[in-house]
């Protein structure tokens, strides 16, 4: 039992613990992390996750990151940033309606994506092919905050984030609903954009999944999130409905088909997987006459999965493209006017 040293943060694990699901995971009773702090009085240990992560430098660099068209130029197509905020208020929503612990499910969702290279999941491809063991950035993500940005997050956390893609079980009820409003947050929002670009129209959309989800976006997205809610009310496993799944997985299926392969959205990701190759390259070469030759692909592939899509695109200009000769003072015909006007 332990005892109520009169802090705010008490009275939040208190309230978690008295008012969560049984099933919930409650900050007062996490694995804790690889370091061991002090408590902090205001808040809970999931609380304090999601603050580190939303602080974090690599949190803000996901507003220069693709989501699916590369560096758009209209700003209303969605950026990994954006997509990540999605992630987080579908997320909240579905452990509101559940009674799971909502903080904790905002801390894996802020940081899921975290790893995540340039050019979306084209970088992510020339990487994986680039380094020895692969790349992924699920895993990328976790180096992110226990190496690189060492933010001393909670195991629960980490667990989170790790497990959020495809082929993986998160240990908590937590973990699983970001790992499920990750796909429903990308499927809804890449339809929208798909559209917006000209890609693909409503009509083209599967006819039976538009008619057990809406061909609108809000209805579509809310009969997913209440397909997730109603079949999972006083269960300790999250999971849609097996007709909801079957119709999501469809829809997913067609996205893949229609948009993210050899589509007009993908017309320059070949160029972006070569800004990626001859970056990396170019770092191994720069690095080998100073660095441990072991450790230099970690290094470079560390270097690049962090860069946004314009900062990449500058390097490779910076390094590829050649310049017109520029002279040391650029401002001598502003002088020479001044003496031929004097």
């Amino acid at each position: 039992m332990i005892k109520d040293d009169g802090t705010i943060r008490y009275k939040l694990e208190q309230r978690e613990i008295d008012n969560l699901s049984e099933y919930a995971t409650k900050s007062r009773f996490s694995k804790g992390r690889k370091r061991k702090e002090d408590p902090s009085d205001l808040r809970t240990e999931f609380q304090r996750d999601r603050d580190r992560i939303l602080h974090s430098k690599a949190f803000r660099r996901l507003k220069h990151k693709t989501q699916v068209f590369l560096s758009p130029f209209d700003d209303h197509f969605r950026t990994r940033l954006t997509h990540t905020l999605e992630v987080s208020q579908i997320g909240r929503t579905i452990a509101r309606a559940l009674d799971f612990n909502e903080d904790l499910v905002e801390a894996i969702a802020l940081g899921h994506d975290l790893g995540h290279t340039p050019f979306g999941h084209c970088g992510e491809g020339v990487l994986n092919e680039l380094l020895k063991g692969g790349f992924h950035h699920n895993i990328q993500s976790v180096r992110v905050v226990e190496v690189l940005e060492d933010l001393n997050l909670c195991a629960e956390t980490i667990d989170g984030i790790l497990t959020h893609t495809w082929g993986y079980k998160p240990k908590t009820p937590e973990g699983q609903i970001v790992q499920l409003a990750d796909k429903i947050a990308y499927i809804n929002h890449d339809i929208e954009d798909s559209i917006r670009a000209g890609i693909i129209s409503e009509s083209d959309l599967p006819k039976d999944c538009i008619s057990y989800f809406s061909s609108v976006q809000s209805k579509r997205l809310s009969k997913m999130i209440h397909e997730i809610v109603s079949n999972s009310i006083d269960k300790p496993i999250v999971a849609m409905s097996e007709e909801g799944w079957h119709y999501t997985t469809k829809l997913r299926q067609w996205m893949f088909e229609n948009v993210y392969i050899d589509s007009p959205a993908k017309l320059e990701e070949k160029k972006a997987r070569n800004v990626i190759r001859e970056l990396f390259f170019l770092y191994i070469d720069m690095l080998k006459p100073v660095c441990e030759e072991s450790k230099i692909e970690r290094i470079v592939t560390d270097y690049i999965s962090g860069m946004t899509d314009r900062y990449a695109i500058e390097k490779y200009k910076e390094n590829f493209i050649p310049k017109g000769f520029q002279s040391g003072a650029k401002e001598d015909y502003l002088f020479k006017l001044a003496k031929i006007i004097n």
